[in-house]
């Protein structure tokens, strides 16, 4: 089981998009949303590999809100870390709610006056797909144009012109079409069961929101197996509703103000021409189905604001105007419970977003279920990387080819506005999965830590493959950028394991911006001998890279490039590195540090066209179709130079890498480190 222990941090201001939260800044269509959620009380929320567990973190409410107010970021602990969690103690607010319209409202005509409530699903967390069984006593609900008929009337629904209201927990079963018709579920606070709407090949539009959750304990979609089913909103709003004494403005073609939870094998599709696609106020979780949901939004795609939890589904989001997937809790006390956050442990899913692809103000958690297949994730954010020069010659791995050259100075490629595959203000741990992501702005961003155990990452971006503002953990997994202009970048780098590859324009591993004093290095970037400790050009900041495990392929373009850069110290003591330095300016090289470099364990070999600031350096012509190393470790280079460096004696030409160890880099079954 995986418990994120998370520290919130301050909600970074967006440009224009928003997602529908009055707290959240303001989006081009905001203006007419604005809607005081801070009165809905936040209820329980699954972001544990335990569906029944909360999160706790490890700041203060004080420190947390002092963070929001301002803007400013807090670093994160270990997110890797784990502790006991604390029982939520929200209640559900009473129920009443009211709407009020510039078209006609809804007249009230109650379909019984004494209603008997149906019990809903007596498994609210059960994730497997509906066997749905019809006998014909089932409450219906069955649309055609602008008007409803129910059959098997329970006596929990209330009909009125264009709109039916459910008023009781229960199972309630939509059929037919719709032209305009809302759906709207507002139970009683003394109602604890869940309402379950089971779409059985329906298809809604509405002028409003077509289905509107204002109260219910839960609410839950069925798709049913062999079904089709559609949700279509209008463009604009008109009516203005009162929940809980509160004004509210529907923001999302399924919107809720509780928690929603979809299931199924069946298809749903849902087209939102004003705002977000599904949005909840409190918790929204897709289970472990089998079923297909496609959502094409004029902003967000998916949000759950206190929580976003996806376990299965076939999932294809279009947000061309917002955020793909997002959680955006910006409670104080909520973010230190654990809301905010974004779990995915199962599904196939597909992002396209104009903005971020998956967004959390807290964390974001992509792991594997008890029960399900890892996720596959693909996201192309911002348009995707189109502004770095993409690597030709190479194959499979992403290495360019000899004469290739990237040479930029400074990043102008990298977008005014958040653009990344994952973003998470807190931190960000990925336990399992197949990731692919194409960017414009940063592949994978923690404003805290960040944390890689297992799972397989390819990333392509037109700014940094994989940052964290503190923290870089890599203990497992593959991760592979493919293009980037920095292709690993944190306050403090551990690599401990795992399998990386990166191909950058600028340095491919770059450790700055760690909160140190500043003390100076050694000598003047002079090289030391084996074991050394060597000293980098200028003033350390405190930041480091420590290396004790895995397999690490680092490529630079030409230009003022580094391999590995740090602006404080160095640290290897085991694992494998591969070094490709076309630096042909500057300063630097395979190597650079501003304060020590201590390289004593592993197996490190560079090739460059230029000296290394550190790093025990050899003049050793080499080409691109020998391989090159010692006795210990062999690689074949992708140009021809004439500096290497090796920390396992004097590198030379191989003649024959049998009887050594391979490993490949990435997709790559060509690009190969052999060992020993």
């Amino acid at each position: 089981m995986s418990i994120i222990k998370t520290i919130p941090f301050g909600i970074a201001a967006t440009l224009i998009i928003a997602c529908g939260d009055s707290s959240s800044g303001v989006s081009l269509q905001e203006s007419a949303l604005q809607g005081d959620e801070s009165a809905v009380e936040i209820l329980s929320g699954a972001t544990t590999d335990n569906p029944d567990a909360k999160q706790t973190g490890t700041n203060s409410p004080a420190s947390a809100q002092s963070g929001a107010q301002s803007g400013e970021k807090t670093p994160a602990t270990d997110p890797a870390s784990s502790g006991s969690l604390p029982a939520d103690p929200a209640q559900k607010p009473g129920s009443s709610a009211t709407a009020t319209s510039t078209d006609p409202g809804p007249t009230s005509s109650p379909s019984q006056t004494t209603p008997t409530v149906q019990p809903g699903d007596s498994s609210d967390d059960n994730e497997e797909d509906d066997n749905v069984s019809l006998d014909g006593t089932e409450t219906t609900l069955t649309f055609s144009g602008t008007d409803v008929t129910i059959a098997n009337d329970n006596g929990c629904l209330e009909k009125a012109a264009g709109v039916v209201t459910v008023k009781c927990s229960g199972n309630y079963y939509l059929t037919g079409s719709a032209t305009d018709f809302q759906v709207i579920v507002n139970t009683a606070a003394t109602d604890t069961g869940k309402v379950d709407l089971f779409l059985n090949g329906v298809s809604l539009k509405s002028s409003d929101a077509p289905i509107y959750v204002q109260n219910a304990e839960k609410a839950e979609l069925h798709l049913v197996k062999g079904t089709t089913n559609s949700i279509e909103d209008g463009a604009t709003r008109s009516k203005t509703y009162t929940v809980n004494g509160k004004a509210d403005t529907t923001k999302a073609a399924i919107y809720g103000k509780d928690d929603l939870s979809i299931k199924g094998s069946g298809s749903l599709t849902v087209k939102a021409n004003y705002n977000n696609g599904i949005h909840t106020s409190n918790d929204l979780k897709i289970k472990k189905s089998t079923g297909t949901l496609n959502v094409t939004a004029a902003n967000c795609g998916l949000k759950g604001k206190a929580s976003l939890t996806i376990n299965g589904g076939n999932i294809t989001v279009n947000a061309s105007k917002g955020d793909g997937i997002k959680s955006d809790e910006d409670d104080a006390a909520a973010l230190v419970q654990g809301k905010g956050n974004v779990k995915i442990a199962g599904g196939n899913i597909t992002i396209t977003a104009g903005f971020d692809g998956i967004s959390a103000n807290n964390t974001v958690l992509i792991t594997k279920g008890e029960t399900t297949e890892e996720p596959t994730i693909k996201i192309t954010a911002g348009g995707g990387q189109t502004c770095l020069g993409n690597s030709t010659g190479g194959g499979q791995g992403g290495r360019p080819g000899g004469g290739m050259g990237f040479g930029m100075e400074g990043n102008s490629c990298s977008p005014d506005s958040s653009m990344k595959g994952f973003k998470a203000d807190s931190s960000i741990v990925i336990e399992a999965g197949k990731i692919d992501i194409n960017s414009r702005d940063d592949g994978i961003h923690s404003d805290g830590s960040l944390t890689i155990t297992g799972g397989f990452a390819t990333v392509k971006s037109d700014d940094d493959g994989i940052h964290a503002e503190q923290t870089l953990a890599i203990k497992g997994g593959t991760v592979e950028v493919t293009m980037a202009y920095e292709g690993m970048e944190a306050a403090y780098m551990n690599f401990e394991g795992g399998v990386t590859s990166v191909v950058t324009t600028d340095d491919a591993w770059n450790a700055a911006g760690a909160n140190a004093s500043s003390s100076t290095g050694g000598n003047n970037g002079g090289r030391a001998g084996p074991g050394f400790g060597g000293g980098g050009f200028g003033g350390s900041d405190g930041s480091k890279i420590k290396i004790t495990g895995g397999f690490h392929y680092l490529y630079v373009g030409t230009g003022d490039t580094d391999g590995m850069d740090s602006n404080g110290d160095i640290d290897m003591t085991g694992g494998v590195v591969v070094i490709e330095c076309r630096m042909n300016g500057g300063m630097g090289g395979m190597v650079d540090s501003n304060g020590d470099t201590q390289i004593s364990g592993g197996k490190m070999l560079g090739f460059g066209t230029n000296n290394s600031e550190e790093g025990t350096q050899y003049s050793v012509s080499f080409t691109d179709d020998k391989y090159y190393g010692t006795s210990e470790i062999a690689f074949k280079p992708s140009f021809s130079g004439n500096k290497m460096v090796s920390n396992v004696g004097q590198p030379t030409a191989v003649n024959s890498v049998d009887g050594m160890q391979k490993q490949c880099f990435g997709s790559s079954t060509t690009n190969c480190v052999y060992y020993k």
